[in-house]
């Protein structure tokens, strides 16, 4: 097997293959009908055939699933005898309003993934209540130094929020290496509103969820074999016809590019998302077939014009 394609996070974080494996749909019955239409045993044929392709990097949330999200992880890593890098979050819920109820979170997430540390872990999203910034990003430094977490990520953090946590762990000697934003070919949001060129500038990574738009991006869905999706996915005006015809010239060239490059639609728009610099996809995988694809996307590069060419295509989706 050849060595895949690695980044760092941040300045000084773990080393990761450049990319990693989202975990949402993992134990989740309510958006992505687990149990129903797919199993445990599904996700760990997608674990080992993710292990078996080289890649070790995989996000998680103990929001996910409530939980199970992390158990199923850490009960596929026992069971197959294979380590992995582990990025998870913590959720600031409103009766979360002392540093030791960060820490209580973080000694459950690591129960449930049966290790004694993360990679990575993350604040899922900016929200306040009565837990301020300042005491969390301590709390979060302070484990650093137990050695309990190797580095510090934040989600869905605006330019404002994420300078403010990388101000909090400077002066505690300690880089923000991660905001998990939302970024894909049809959701470009994060290089008009600041967010990337800030991350850059603090040398922050961006993990890439949704990078392929929870599908659409796949090719599955086409105006002309139109397929009614399901889930929560039937209430999102994108997979609808109009919806679909909207996307159709990204479809077309992405279809073009894989011909060419004999790949997958999915694996152009995960290259794309790498070219970037600085940005690691994180696509789910529910299917050792979809983790397979996923890795696909790594050892090989797309051309400069070829980037330019979809860059051109989705200006449409900056706003």
């Amino acid at each position: 097997m050849q060595a895949l394609q690695t980044i760092t996070l941040g300045q000084n974080g773990p080393t990761v293959t450049a990319l990693g494996i989202g975990t949402w749909s993992w134990g989740d019955n309510w958006f992505w009908s687990y149990g129903k239409d797919y199993g445990a045993s599904h996700v760990q044929a997608a674990f080992k055939a993710t292990v078996d392709s080289g890649i070790s990097f995989f996000d998680t949330a103990e929001i996910y699933g409530f939980g199970e999200s992390e158990s199923l992880l850490g009960g596929f890593m026992k069971q197959l005898g294979r380590s992995t890098q582990i990025a998870t979050k913590y959720f600031p819920l409103p009766w979360r309003f002392s540093s030791h109820s960060v820490s209580d979170a973080l000694t459950q997430s690591l129960k449930r993934l049966q290790v004694e540390r993360v990679e990575l872990y993350q604040v899922h999203w900016p929200f306040r209540f009565l837990l301020s910034q300042q005491t969390l990003m301590n709390t979060l430094a302070d484990e650093v130094q137990r050695g309990r977490i190797a580095a510090i990520g934040v989600s869905n953090y605006s330019t404002t929020q994420m300078q403010e946590a990388h101000d909090y762990l400077a002066a505690r000697g300690i880089p923000l290496a991660v905001n998990q934003v939302h970024y894909s070919l049809l959701h470009r949001k994060i290089e008009s509103n600041g967010v990337l060129e800030r991350a850059r500038q603090l040398g922050v990574t961006i993990l890439a969820y949704s990078p392929l738009a929870q599908g659409l991006l796949t090719g599955k869905y086409t105006v002309e074999q139109y397929i009614e999706p399901s889930g929560a996915r039937r209430l999102d005006p994108r997979f609808s016809k109009s919806g679909l015809e909207k996307i159709t010239p990204v479809l077309s060239l992405l279809r073009q590019l894989g011909e060419k490059y004999e790949r997958t639609s999915a694996q152009i728009a995960l290259n794309w998302l790498i070219a970037q610099g600085g940005v690691i996809p994180i696509p789910g995988a529910k299917t050792a077939q979809q983790a397979t694809q996923n890795a696909g996307a790594l050892g090989w590069s797309l051309s400069a014009e070829d980037i330019t060419q979809l860059e051109q295509i989705t200006r449409p989706w900056l706003k």
